[in-house]
């Protein structure tokens, strides 16, 4: 059999096989009943797979090797900031101290755990240019999500009700529409002007006495900076909105610009992404939202805070939005970036903006005679190219996407954002040498001149992969969620 034929588990099943050993029960039986409704119980036993430890160790080792991560290859995903996890990360997440506490346990007992986070909020505080911080929100867009519920409350509060209107940019994350949707307000889209930026004249034509915020990442989603930065604030500011920073490109402004200096209210961050928490594949993800002052009461409750140098949780928070997460955020996430702040210190995370730039630059200029590029100007920490011009030679940024993966690389995002046709969007981050980036670099070129002289090898990649192409669109709206076993 081939390697690549690697049988499922049930397949691997022989009656009578045992992959465990359980020690015998040491303390008193109870009838099912006592615990379980009669509803809830089983009548027949589950039919599941035996097999020995052996085979089950083997069987998910191998399936692990057919994962793409950044522990095993480069992932240039833009917009998701792959970028290298440190493993003293896990070192000090594993310590006794945060490892083996529990929620439920009283204050006085955990009062390193609490100091940890309170250093973090402080932390973060300070690189965002934020008055407060709360960690509780378990992910970004959970996190936007918590800032738009606080804008609202802050306008709600001021017995201004009729600012529905959230304004967003057309190259936006699809997080920050569909944000301000759940949140209750109606999205507005602001138009990009031709050199990527936000077209400041549509900006003025949308800001009304409905406006209650405009939401932006800056650089934005292209990988450019926002210049008009501060005018788009007072825009917005002198309508009455507020400013909500998406912090998922942190990772090309730390030491070097504040999202609060920049004139916004409400920023929040993503510790599995700029602060290197592990992320991926549904989770564990951290979304702290940081806020200026006038904001404060209306922080999700319970607020961590300092008294007579004792960390406890407040919840005399009578504006509070209310509790946005069981506990308080995920916690071996926020271990995780406490270390990696620590770890680098002010000039080390200066050290990663710049150097996440330079990579990204370097990518650009090497890949611009290759592909279209739509904006000539100098990048941030990701860029986009666009596949127009293999489109008209019957190669799709699809099928590119496809044909990476037989150089045992990740693609990078494609197809986003929207206002970019056949959009390839490329993040290095700071953390991949020379030698990767060029070596990525290559392959691109080769693809880009095998779609001219040999276009077939790329429509119908990948070659080298467990399974070829996939039906996409059936696996996305009927998946096959368990095994169904052959009677």
């Amino acid at each position: 059999m081939n390697k690549q034929d690697q049988p499922l588990i049930f397949e691997m099943s022989t009656p009578g096989r045992i992959g465990f050993s359980l020690p015998e029960l040491d303390v008193p039986e109870m009838e099912t009943e006592e615990l379980i409704p009669e509803q809830f119980i089983r009548k027949e036993e589950p039919d599941l797979p035996e097999v020995s430890e052996l085979q089950l160790m083997r069987h998910y080792t191998a399936l692990s090797k057919r994962n793409h991560g950044v522990d095993s290859g480069f992932y240039p995903l833009g917009s998701c900031t792959m970028k290298y996890n440190p493993k003293i990360n896990e070192d000090v997440a594993r310590y006794p101290g945060f490892a083996f506490i529990h929620p439920l346990q009283e204050e006085d007992q955990v009062q390193g755990a609490m100091e940890m986070m309170y250093n973090l909020q402080e932390n973060l505080a300070y690189i965002t240019g934020m008055d407060e911080v709360t960690l509780q929100p378990a992910a970004g867009a959970h996190g936007e999500w918590t800032g738009l519920m606080m804008i609202r409350a802050f306008h709600e509060a001021n017995g201004d009700f009729n600012r529905t209107k959230v304004i967003v940019p057309d190259s936006a994350h699809g997080t920050n529409p569909a944000s301000a949707t759940v949140a209750g307000f109606e999205s507005v889209t602001v138009k990009s002007h031709e050199d990527g930026l936000v077209d400041l004249e549509d900006l003025k034509r949308v800001v009304d006495e409905n406006t209650a915020a405009l939401m932006l990442t800056n650089p934005n989603t292209l990988g450019l900076f926002e210049e008009h930065i501060v005018e788009m604030a007072k825009i917005v500011h002198e309508a009455g909105g507020k400013l909500y920073y998406d912090g998922a490109n942190m990772n090309a402004i730390m030491g070097f610009a504040r999202p609060g200096d920049m004139g916004f209210d409400v920023v929040h961050l993503n510790l599995h992404k700029t602060f290197t928490g592990p992320h991926g594949g549904g989770g564990p993800g951290s979304g702290p939202v940081g806020v200026k002052a006038d904001l404060i009461p209306y922080l999700p409750k319970p607020v961590l805070v300092k008294k007579d140098d004792k960390f406890h949780f407040d919840y005399d928070r009578p504006q509070s939005i209310g509790r946005v997460k069981p506990f308080y955020g995920n916690f071996g996430i926020n271990v995780r970036a406490y270390t990696y702040i620590r770890t680098m210190g002010p000039e080390g995370l200066k050290q990663v903006s710049e150097n996440a730039v330079l990579n990204a630059n370097y990518m650009m200029r090497r890949l611009q005679d290759a592909f279209v590029l739509p904006y000539q100007q100098h990048c941030k920490h990701e860029f986009v190219i666009s596949g127009k011009k293999q489109k008209k030679l019957g190669v799709r940024t699809l099928d590119m996407a496809k044909r990476i993966l037989d150089f045992g690389y990740h693609p990078p995002t494609i197809y986003f954002p929207l206002n970019v046709e056949e959009c390839m969007m490329i993040e290095p981050t700071e953390t991949e040498s020379k030698e990767t980036l060029d070596e990525f670099c290559d392959v691109l070129i080769q693809i880009a001149k095998e779609a001219e002289e040999n276009p077939e090898i790329v429509q119908e990649a990948p070659h080298t992969t467990v399974v070829s192409r996939l039906d996409e669109t059936t696996a996305a709206r009927k998946p096959i969620l368990r095994y169904q076993k052959e009677q």
